[in-house]
């Protein structure tokens, strides 16, 4: 009997011999692999770490592939293998919203950082694995790496998470995941029912629209009036009901009058800051820049303090999730410092 490697996947298809694979066929799928450890992990940090070792182990193991499946289902094995291995153990993820009820717009971040708990983390738009041109598949893709989706998928066990977005995400079959996990086809359509049942009392928003030309005369007001720091005119921009987290604080703040009042109290050192434009999750996104002064630093100009991701429904800005990791500027991009 032929010993068969543990990465290894049993889905008929033609026989591919090793030799005739390009040498770059497995890097080509670098970032849908990235894409699904994303939303796998809910971690920029972590999915680049695991698509990666993905990509090492698939290399060292090529010499077994037996070519009894696709480069891409094997490839996909071999991830969902990394992505539960690195889930062991770990608590998960969360958006400050999962945690509390919000927080009162007088809070002066009074609330420690809770160091045990792992944050949920934006991911640049162009590294989500959103790669088709068909309209209606770009949809789905786009909104599952939506903040929103990726936190609920945080409620599910790895083998579900895996399942559900392998099936729904990623359109493999109930027969391909049995195979790549190893289980059977009844076991896969248990998983996906229980992750569905999971994921139907997390209340997920509306689908994000796509960004119209009306859209976009919204966020460049939004930036306008950010950037001088006319937090009036900022309020009527939000939904009545909008929402400003910042990780890693566990605040929360809802409310349009109450982002306002917050950020003239508490947030006023924002008061100066520069927005430059990015994606992430889908989304607009902007690296909030806050003058140097404010981190005691004499050089003038403008260093990164938090990246933003603003989500748009009913014509109105409706979330605002301002990520204060300036280590997440090197991972979108951004420059490390804006000239005077």
């Amino acid at each position: 009997m032929i010993a068969r490697s543990k990465y290894d996947c049993y889905v008929t298809t033609s026989f591919t011999p090793v030799d005739a694979i390009p040498n770059d066929e497995i890097e080509m799928h670098r970032q849908e692999i990235t894409g699904y450890c994303y939303r796998m992990l809910g971690s920029v940090y972590e999915a680049d770490d695991a698509a990666q070792d993905t990509m090492v182990r698939a290399w060292q193991a090529l010499p077994e592939f037996e070519g009894r499946s696709s480069i891409r289902t094997w490839l996909f094995r071999i991830a969902t293998n990394v992505c539960i291995d690195m889930l062991r153990g770990q608590k998960r993820r969360a958006q400050p919203m999962d945690l509390g009820s919000s927080s009162p717009a007088e809070l002066r971040f009074l609330a420690p950082m809770d160091m045990d708990q792992p944050w949920l983390l934006p991911m640049p738009s162009s590294r989500c694995g959103i790669t088709h041109g068909d309209p209606e598949v770009a949809v789905v893709e786009r909104e599952s790496v939506r903040l929103a989706f990726v936190a609920a998928l945080q409620h599910l066990p790895a083998r579900q998470r895996a399942v559900l977005i392998l099936c729904e995400v990623l359109r493999f079959s109930a027969s391909e995941v049995a195979d790549l996990l190893e289980t059977t086809v009844a076991s896969v359509n248990s998983a996906l029912q229980r992750a569905r049942a999971t994921l139907a009392t997390c209340h997920l928003a509306q689908p994000l629209p796509t960004l119209e030309s009306d859209q976009r005369i919204l966020l460049e007001q939004f930036v306008e009036a950010f950037e001088s720091y006319d937090i009036a005119r900022l309020a009527t921009l939000l939904r009545d009901d909008a929402i400003q987290s910042m990780p890693p604080f566990a605040m929360w703040i809802q409310g349009s009058n109450a982002i306002a009042q917050w950020m003239l109290g508490p947030g006023a050192e924002c008061d100066g800051s520069r927005l430059i434009p990015t994606s992430a999750n889908g989304c607009t996104a902007f690296g909030q820049y806050r003058r140097a002064e404010t981190f005691g630093d004499a050089g003038g100009g403008h260093l990164p303090w938090a990246l933003q991701v603003v989500e748009v429904s009913d014509g109105k800005v409706s979330e605002i999730h301002a990520f204060l990791d300036a280590d997440l500027f090197t991972a979108f991009g951004l420059p490390s410092r804006l000239d005077p």
